[in-house]
């Protein structure tokens, strides 16, 4: 039986326990709702997406040429009567014949007794572009008949997906590829989880909205705006919710409003053991609090709990820049899928080669800003982007990937292999 995030007190939690635990704030996903096809990209499926047509309709040609029915005898004629055409878009009803043919093009459905094309390169002389004149009584020459195979060049009915059969399982997140095939199955909408709607708020006295004069003792807030942009390539709606002063009360307050509208609540800084820290206390005030020490860096300082009547997920991440985005990839996003319908949705992770000595230490998983590459052996390569301090923002954008250094190993030597975690980038 897992436990809950609430049953282990103050110890330290490799990252394993850590999200496995903190998997138990979310129940169940959010409902469901009907959407339309033109706003279904980056939306996560609540029910299977099934087919009610064969994809392709008809079997159809996958060359241009002509269209016959192949005998099946070893005598094989090498010249066919020319009877019509079928351009795609069209349908001809009318059954060939034994020695008849019609000019097909790709995608046209083969007509009834067709089951081959032979394409226009295996002709004795080319097609005429003309329309078909059927006063004419063309002929159709073969070049090496015995170089034809019976259905040939031929996508079968259903072939792609049969009709009724499940073309995307539910809990599949919505890409290009996955709205065309929707697309392709005449499907104007579909059954999707409705988004989180995540509120995000920053803490500190210290802490200063861009464009505003930054005082001697101030620093910009880099936190709400990252943690914005993550939400959104998790597919949540960010509920921008600002800057709260070093005030419980204050704290305590926006807990209340953010747990009566949204569905998850994040907020960075405030959650470590400084005298100015209010975020826990304000959470067992305003709810439950579950505080973790995680062994990890960046980012060992996480508080995590429910707020209010309804249950509503926190996290209160660290305050450096760098802590707060690994963290929200290592634990956020896996609750995000959750919310969605997607299961248990971990970091993505490949093996490359590090081709550095690399630091860690034993009973703590080291998340090191790397870049990977593909080199001429075909294996993946990585480097360090640097000093990797957790308040060293630029480490993020350099970087393509985050090397994971597990607890049970005391760092690497170059060529020896790590897991690492590709970071999304826009192009």
């Amino acid at each position: 039986m897992t436990l809950s995030c609430f049953d282990l007190g103050e110890r330290m939690l490799t990252v394993a326990e850590a999200g496995e635990r903190l998997a138990t704030l979310v129940e169940a996903p959010l409902p469901a709702e009907r959407v339309a096809l033109a706003a279904l990209h980056g939306r996560v499926l609540a029910e299977d997406a099934v087919s009610p047509i064969d994809v392709p309709q008809n079997t159809n040609a996958a060359m241009d040429g002509i269209a016959l029915a192949w005998p099946d005898a070893a005598a094989r004629p090498g010249e066919w009567r020319l009877v019509g055409e079928v351009l795609a878009g069209t349908y001809r009803g009318q059954a060939l014949q034994a020695g008849e043919c019609v000019r097909i093009t790709t995608g046209a459905p083969l007509p009834p007794g067709a089951d081959t094309v032979v394409m226009r390169e295996q002709l004795a002389e080319p097609l005429d572009d003309q329309p078909f004149n059927e006063e004419q009584g063309e002929a159709v020459v073969i070049d090496r008949p015995e170089r034809v195979r019976r259905g040939q060049h031929v996508r079968r009915a259903g072939e792609d997906i049969p009709r009724g059969h499940r073309a995307l399982p539910a809990g599949t997140r919505l890409g290009a590829a996955e709205l065309g095939l929707l697309a392709s199955l005449g499907l104007a909408e579909a059954l999707v989880h409705r988004r989180p709607r995540v509120a995000v708020f920053s803490t500190g006295d210290e802490v200063i909205a861009p464009g505003q004069p930054l005082p001697p003792a101030g620093i910009y807030d880099a936190n709400r705006h990252t943690l914005a942009g993550l939400l959104v390539e998790q597919g949540a709606e960010p509920m921008d919710l600002g800057i709260l002063p070093d005030d419980r009360e204050a704290m305590e307050a926006a807990l209340r409003e953010a747990a009566e509208m949204a569905d998850m609540v994040i907020t960075s800084g405030g959650v470590s053991v400084g005298q100015a820290d209010f975020t826990r206390a304000a959470l067992e005030t305003v709810g439950r609090l579950a505080f973790w020490r995680i062994a990890i860096r960046p980012g060992r300082p996480l508080a995590c709990g429910l707020l209010g009547a309804r249950g509503v997920p926190f996290l209160g991440l660290p305050g450096n820049p760098v802590a707060v985005m690994v963290t929200f990839l290592q634990f956020v996003a896996p609750l995000l899928a959750r919310l969605q319908g997607r299961g248990a949705v971990g970091p993505r992770r490949l093996t490359a080669i590090a081709d550095e000595a690399l630091k860690s230490r034993l009973g703590r998983t080291d998340f090191l800003r790397g870049i990977f590459h593909a080199a001429d052996d075909g294996r993946l390569h990585v480097t360090s982007t640097g000093a990797q301090g957790s308040g060293i923002l630029s480490s993020m954008v350099a970087a393509n990937c985050l090397i994971e250094l597990a607890d049970d190993r005391e760092g690497a030597a170059p060529g020896e292999a790590v897991s690492i975690q590709p970071l999304h980038r826009l192009p």
